[in-house]
């Protein structure tokens, strides 16, 4: 089974090995990563502080100073997984995962990066900040990681089940042509929505010291605070329905 997770646009800071940019899954897409941080790197270096409000997504100055001080390709790294923050990251709290917990999201899971694309857990990145959807020097990124990586997801994916916890917005970047199960949670009778990232994260860290490897045993999976309510299938896309406990 495969996982597939957004990322988040906070990050934590530090790292303790250089950056090398050819390491990352799909070393195919080297050229384009690299065109992509080529046009990250000009709109640090021009400046503009109106570019760079709506590049990463912040208002203060001070705040947006700290991001174009930065030169990526020398900034030290840490795993992809442990680079974001955020609620799905703060829920699935790796960091005190077993250690075969962590080997799991090494091999299962894949992060979408809003500039470096398609990641395995245990890659590694530097800091960066990107707001989802903005482009890139006039390159609409989440386009050109869709055009060039999508066969390439197809074909790593295989035959292999398939989780899909990431938001809507990523489908732009990849979105399955073929069988796939996403989640919704419901709160009484609503759908949770800003939430649902923190469910997602309890339910990926669930799967993880599980070891789950197919969709199954996923199903048969008891999340504490969860409950299945309905499971619906219309095509190709399975809707795993929970209710949230009070």
């Amino acid at each position: 089974m495969k996982i597939l997770l957004a990322p988040s646009e906070t990050k934590r800071s530090g790292g303790d090995q250089p950056f090398h940019i050819d390491s990352l899954l799909f070393p195919e897409l080297l050229p384009l990563r690299q065109s992509i941080l080529h046009a990250y790197i000009n709109t640090l270096q021009r400046n503009d502080p109106a570019e760079l409000s709506k590049m990463f997504g912040l208002k203060k100055p001070a705040d947006i100073a700290r991001h174009a001080a930065r030169d990526i390709p020398s900034e030290l790294t840490m795993p992809a997984i442990e680079r974001y923050t955020g609620v799905a990251f703060d829920h699935l709290d790796y960091p005190t995962l077993s250690f075969s917990a962590k080997e799991y999201l090494h091999q299962h899971l894949i992060l979408h990066s809003n500039l470096f694309g398609f990641l395995r857990a245990n890659d590694p990145i530097p800091e960066y900040r990107l707001k989802q959807g903005e482009p890139v020097g006039g390159l609409i990124v989440e386009r050109l990681y869709r055009d060039a990586g999508a066969p390439l997801m197809d074909a790593y994916l295989g035959e292999e089940d398939l989780l899909d916890l990431r938001a809507g917005f990523y489908e732009r970047v990849y979105k399955p042509q073929r069988p796939v199960t996403v989640l919704k949670f419901l709160k009484g009778d609503k759908v949770v929505s800003h939430w649902a990232k923190a469910y997602r994260g309890l339910v990926l860290r669930a799967i993880a010291e599980a070891g789950v490897t197919t969709l199954e045993d996923f199903m048969r999976l008891p999340i504490a605070g969860l409950s299945i309510l309905e499971i619906q299938t219309h095509k190709e896309r399975t809707e795993v329905i929970y209710r949230i406990e009070e």
